[in-house]
């Protein structure tokens, strides 16, 4: 009976795409299910052989640890050389997006507080 390994709903490609690798390399057999046409479905690796469910999750527990060190240390390097976005930068590369999303923030805290205000 086939067995939920890894939901890849809002996981970039390329963490999907190593997940993937990491089982072939490690002769795992899997399939994947897409989100479908409308996006309503679970996209995910599946197990054909839920027996190879712990040790496959503790390939992928590794690799996501891995993974979030290795990004991590990007990002502080980034840092460092002064590379990394800040949300001024990104204010200044979509001024009419940022103070859009400002705008729409502060109509809907208007009028959640405004029973209190004005009451």
């Amino acid at each position: 009976m086939s067995k939920l390994l890894f939901r890849l709903r809002n996981v970039p490609d390329d963490e999907a795409q190593d997940v993937c690798d990491l089982l072939e390399q490690n002769e795992i057999a899997y399939f994947e299910t897409s989100a479908g046409n409308w996006g309503i479905s679970l996209p995910a690796i599946w197990l054909h052989d839920a027996q190879q469910f712990e040790r496959a999750r503790e390939l992928i527990d590794d690799y996501q640890q891995q993974r979030a060190l290795r990004l991590r240390r990007e990002y502080q390097l980034s840092k460092e050389r002064g590379e990394a976005k800040t949300i001024w930068q990104s204010m200044a590369d979509k001024p009419m997006q940022f103070f859009a999303c400002a705008l729409v923030i502060a109509v809907v805290l208007y009028f959640s507080i405004q029973v209190f205000l004005f009451s």
